[in-house]
C-alpha cells in the first residue's frame, strides 16, 4: 500500500507515523490503539477551505463529526476553523464542552427529541437541519415557547443514488432521511416554515451517501436542488441563501478505491452551481459541505498485539489481535475492506495469507480476510490503516471489551487524548441487584 499523510518505514522495518515508531506507541499506551496523524487531518481541512477561497466562493466546510467525536477532535476542528455538524444531544454536548463556537454548529438527525431541540435552542447554535413534518411542529412549538428564531435547513432526499454500499447511500427516495423532492413533501415543508416568525430558513440540504469517487453525483444533486430554489424564487419570492451538499467523499481504504483530491470535489460542485445560478439569473448561495470520512478517516490507523493463530490445511489460515469488531464494527457491518502492515516487520516479505480475526465471540469477527502479510508470531504489532473514521465512535463493549486509547501524533510527539477504558469504568453506571450483598445466585 502507498502510505498517505506521515507513514514511513525506517530501515528496522519499523512503521513510523509523524515521526514515531508505532512499536513506542504501542508500548506506552497499549493496544489496541487508535493513532491519528494530525497533520493529513490538517491536510485535508486546509484543502477544502483553500479551494472556496481561491475560487472566491462563500461556504463553510463542517466537520461531520459522526465519524469521529471527542473533546480533542472538536478543539481540533475549532484550530482549523472548520464548522461542525452533529447528531445527538452526547455531540452537541461534548463540542459545547471542548468550547466550540456555537455559531458554527449545524444540527442534524432524523428523529431529534425535544430535549435536543430545546438544548440546541437554549444554546442558540447556529443551524438545526429539518428532517420531517413531526419536528417542523414541535421546533414551531418551542421556538414559540423560548420567543426565539432559529436558522434552519430543509432536509432533501434527492432521488439519487450514489454509486456506494446500500446502507451507507442515504439522497436516493426511499430513505428514512429529508423530505422527497420528486412527491411533494420539500414544496409542503417550504410551504409550513417558510413564513413562520421564528423559523429562519436559509435554504436546503442533502447528502447522497458516502464512500463516493467521482463528482457526477455530486452535480446532479446540485442541479436539482437550485432548480427548485429557482423555482421558489419565481414563484413565491424567497431566495435561499444556503446550498448544503453534504459529504460522502470517498477515501482509499484498499488499491481498489480511487478517490478524488479533495480539491476536485469542490472544483466541480462550485462550477456546476455557478453555472446554474448564471444561466437562471439566481444569486450565488453559499455553498455548505461536510465532510468527515475524508479528514479523518485516512489520517486513522488501528495498532493491535498479535496473539493465538490457526492453521486449517488446505482452507485458512487465521491470526488473531486484541481487539476486533468491538472497536471496528464496519467488517462486519458493511463487508468493508481494509489494509494492514506487520508493524514491526515493513521490511518482511508478504508472503503469507492469512486472515485477521478479532477476539470476540463470534464467528463473523473478521477485520480482514485473505491479506499477504508476513509471517506473524505472538507479539508483533499489526497496524490496520484507515481506522480513523466509523471504528472509535461505534466502538462497544460488547464482551465486555474495554474501548482503546486515542493518541494525536504529529511533529515527533504523541498526546494521548481519550484514555483507555478501565474495568471500573465498565461496572461504573451499574447497581446492584440488592443493597447489602452481592447476589452470587
Amino acid at each position: 500500500m502507498s502510505f498517505v499523510g506521515t507513514k514511513t518505514v525506517n530501515n528496522d522495518g519499523h512503521l513510523i507515523i509523524a515521526g514515531i515508531n508505532t512499536l513506542d506507541l504501542a508500548k506506552e499506551y497499549g493496544t489496541p490503539l487508535f493513532v491519528y496523524d494530525v497533520a493529513l487531518i490538517k491536510e485535508r481541512a486546509n484543502a477544502f477551505m483553500q479551494t472556496f477561497k481561491n475560487l472566491e466562493t462563500p461556504a463553510q466546510v463542517a466537520y461531520a463529526s459522526k465519524a469521529f467525536s471527542s473533546i480533542a477532535m472538536y478543539q481540533l476542528a475549532k484550530e482549523l476553523e472548520l464548522s461542525l455538524d452533529v447528531v445527538s444531544l452526547g455531540e452537541l454536548y461534548t463540542a459545547l464542552q471542548s468550547g466550540f463556537p456555537k455559531e458554527k454548529i449545524h444540527f442534524h438527525g432524523n428523529n431529534k427529541s425535544e430535549q435536543e431541540l430545546k438544548y440546541a435552542i437554549e444554546e442558540k447554535i447556529g443551524c438545526i437541519v429539518v428532517d420531517n413534518f413531526h419536528e417542523i411542529n414541535v421546533l414551531r412549538r418551542l421556538l414559540q415557547e423560548y420567543q426565539y428564531s432559529m436558522p434552519i435547513l430543509l432536509r432533501v432526499t434527492p432521488g439519487i443514488e450514489a454509486h456506494t454500499h446500500d446502507y451507507i447511500t442515504t439522497g436516493q427516495s426511499d430513505s428514512k432521511f429529508g423530505f422527497d423532492l420528486e412527491n411533494g413533501q420539500l414544496d409542503q415543508a417550504f410551504q409550513l416554515v417558510k413564513e413562520e416568525p421564528f423559523m429562519n430558513l436559509l435554504g436546503i440540504h442533502a447528502h447522497i451517501g458516502s464512500q463516493i469517487f467521482d463528482t457526477a453525483a455530486f452535480s446532479l444533486a446540485a442541479e436539482k436542488l437550485l432548480h427548485k430554489m429557482v423555482e421558489w424564487k419565481t414563484q413565491d419570492g424567497f431566495t435561499c441563501s444556503v446550498l448544503n451538499l453534504g459529504g460522502g467523499f470517498g477515501i482509499r481504504y484498499t488499491k481498489e478505491d480511487h478517490p478524488l483530491p479533495a480539491s476536485r470535489y469542490v472544483e466541480d460542485m462550485i462550477q456546476s452551481v455557478k453555472r446554474i445560478c448564471e444561466k437562471a439569473s439566481f444569486p450565488l448561495p453559499e455553498i455548505w459541505i461536510e465532510p468527515g470520512r475524508s479528514l479523518v478517516g485516512d489520517a486513522g490507523t488501528t495498532l493491535y498485539t498479535i496473539g493465538s493463530s490457526k492453521e486449517i490445511p488446505g482452507k485458512a489460515s487465521y491470526v488473531a489481535v486484541d481487539g476486533g469488531m468491538s472497536d471496528n464494527i464496519r467488517p462486519a457491518l458493511y463487508q468493508a475492506k481494509y489494509d494492514a502492515i506487520v508493524a514491526n516487520k515493513g521490511n518482511h516479505p508478504a508472503n503469507t495469507l492469512v486472515t485477521i480475526a478479532g477476539k470476540c465471540c463470534e464467528s463473523g469477527d473478521k477485520l480482514i480476510e485473505n491479506i499477504f502479510l508476513p509471517s506473524m508470531e505472538a507479539g508483533d504489532i499489526l497496524a490496520v490503516h484507515c481506522t480513523g473514521a466509523y471504528g472509535y465512535s461505534m466502538a462497544s463493549n460488547y464482551n465486555r471489551l474495554q474501548k482503546p486509547a486515542v493518541v494525536f501524533v504529529e511533529d515527533g510527539k504523541s498526546k494521548l487524548v481519550v484514555k483507555r477504558e478501565s474495568l471500573e469504568d465498565l461496572v461504573r453506571q451499574e447497581l446492584f441487584l440488592l443493597d447489602s450483598e452481592v447476589s452470587r445466585g
